[in-house]
């Protein structure tokens, strides 16, 4: 998925999630990876993983 699309669907997933629970998340667009750290520091939620495999960009949110 291209940005913004990977933060879109992280925000509307984790808000039909309960606190504590985890969302794991794929994209392949290189900028994910910045910007899957601010909006975890901008909501509070939690990155628990952030990895690059063979061109994905593959991501653990806890939600706050």
């Amino acid at each position: 998925m291209n940005c913004p699309l990977p933060i879109l669907r992280t925000k509307k997933a984790l808000s039909a999630m309960s606190t504590g629970e985890t969302l794991a998340i794929t994209s392949t667009d290189p900028g994910s990876f910045k910007d899957m750290q601010a909006f975890c520091k901008q909501t509070g939620n939690e990155l628990l993983s952030s990895n690059q495999e063979q061109g994905e960009f593959l991501f653990v949110v806890r939600k706050s």
